[in-house]
C-alpha cells in the first residue's frame, strides 16, 4: 500500500490534548445517518493526518447504544480516513488481565440488541467478510506503540460486546468467563463491522478497568473505582496513540490487508436496482467499488 494514510482515533475527549498535535482544528458534519457524537478533531502527528471524535462526545453525553455509529463512521469516511485506532475502557475476565493493564484485541462477540450496526438495508443489501474483525496491520502497529509507550498490554484477547448501559449481572459476568471471554465492554464491535464495511482498517487497544462483578477477590464494579483507574490509564493511552504514528505508517506501506476492498463483491443488490437515494447515502462506502 503506497498511497497516505489518514488516522482516525476513536475513544474519550482527553485522546487528542497529546503533546505534539498540531494544527488542531474542529470539523462539524451532518450525515444521511443523522448526526456524528460529536465535531471531529482534526491536526497532525508526526506529519501525518489525525481525527479524534469521541464516542460519547464531549461530557460523555450519550450512553453506548445511544452512540450514532453510523454517522461516526460514515463521516471518518467521508474525511478520508483510512485506518482507525479505537481507544476504550473495560472490565477484565480474566485475572491476569489487571485494572490498568491494556489488550490489543483480535476478536469480538456480540450481545448487543438494540442499535444499527449496519450502513445496508433499505434498498442495497450488502454481507461483508468478518471471521477476523480486526485489521492485522493496525493490531500489529498497536502492539508496537504499546511497547514503545511501556505499558503492559496482553497480545490479543476476545471482547465481549454488551448492550449496557447497565453492568452484568453476576450470573452473566460468570457465564460469559466459561465461554472464554478476555473482556467485556459495550462499543467496539459495532464501530468495527461498520468500519469494516465502510473500508476503513480498524483494531481496538482496551484498556481494563476493573475485574466486572465475576471476581469474589476484588469489590463489584462502581463508576468511582472505573473513573480511578481511567484517570490513571489516560497517560498510557496518549502515549500509544502518539506511539502508533510510525509503526503504522511503516507497517501500511509494507503490507496489504483486505480491509479496504472488503466491500468489492460483498453486494448483492443488482446496480440497476439500487436507486438515487440508496446511491447518495451509501456516498463514500462505494466509491472505487464495481457495482457490476
Amino acid at each position: 500500500m503506497t498511497e497516505a494514510i489518514k488516522i482516525g482515533v476513536l475513544g474519550g475527549s482527553g485522546l487528542y490534548e497529546i503533546e505534539g498535535f498540531e494544527g488542531r482544528q474542529e470539523v462539524t458534519l451532518s450525515t444521511p445517518y443523522g448526526d456524528p457524537s460529536d465535531a471531529y478533531v482534526c491536526g497532525e502527528l508526526e506529519g501525518t493526518p489525525i481525527v479524534f471524535l469521541p464516542r460519547h462526545g464531549r461530557g460523555h453525553r450519550h450512553t453506548p447504544s445511544e452512540i450514532n455509529y453510523r454517522a461516526n463512521l460514515w463521516g471518518m469516511k467521508a474525511m478520508g480516513v483510512t485506518h482507525i485506532v479505537s481507544v476504550s475502557a473495560v472490565g477484565s475476565m480474566r485475572e491476569e488481565i489487571e485494572p490498568g493493564h491494556f489488550v490489543v484485541i483480535d476478536q469480538f462477540v456480540d450481545r448487543t440488541r438494540h442499535r444499527p450496526d449496519t450502513f445496508f438495508g433499505d434498498g442495497c443489501v450488502a454481507h461483508v467478510q468478518f471471521a477476523d474483525p480486526v485489521c492485522g496491520t493496525v493490531r500489529r502497529a498497536l502492539l508496537a506503540a504499546a511497547e514503545q509507550a511501556g505499558v503492559t498490554t496482553h497480545d490479543g484477547g476476545t471482547y465481549l460486546c454488551m448492550e449496557g448501559p447497565q453492568f452484568s449481572t453476576r450470573a452473566e459476568s460468570k457465564l460469559y468467563r466459561s465461554w472464554g471471554m478476555d473482556v467485556i465492554g459495550m462499543t467496539n464491535l459495532t464501530e468495527a463491522k461498520l468500519a469494516r464495511e465502510a473500508g476503513i482498517c480498524y483494531a481496538t487497544v482496551a484498556m481494563s478497568t476493573d475485574y466486572d462483578c465475576w471476581h469474589e477477590g476484588h469489590d463489584d464494579v462502581t463508576i468511582d473505582a472505573i473513573l480511578a483507574v481511567m484517570a490513571k490509564n489516560v497517560a498510557g493511552a496518549r502515549s500509544v496513540v502518539k506511539s502508533v504514528v510510525g509503526p503504522l505508517k511503516e507497517a501500511a506501506a509494507a503490507e496489504s490487508c483486505g480491509c479496504r476492498t472488503a466491500l468489492q463483491g460483498a453486494i448483492l443488490t443488482s446496480p440497476d436496482a439500487i436507486d438515487d437515494a440508496t446511491r447518495l447515502r451509501l456516498g463514500p462506502l462505494l466509491d472505487g467499488i464495481d457495482l457490476g
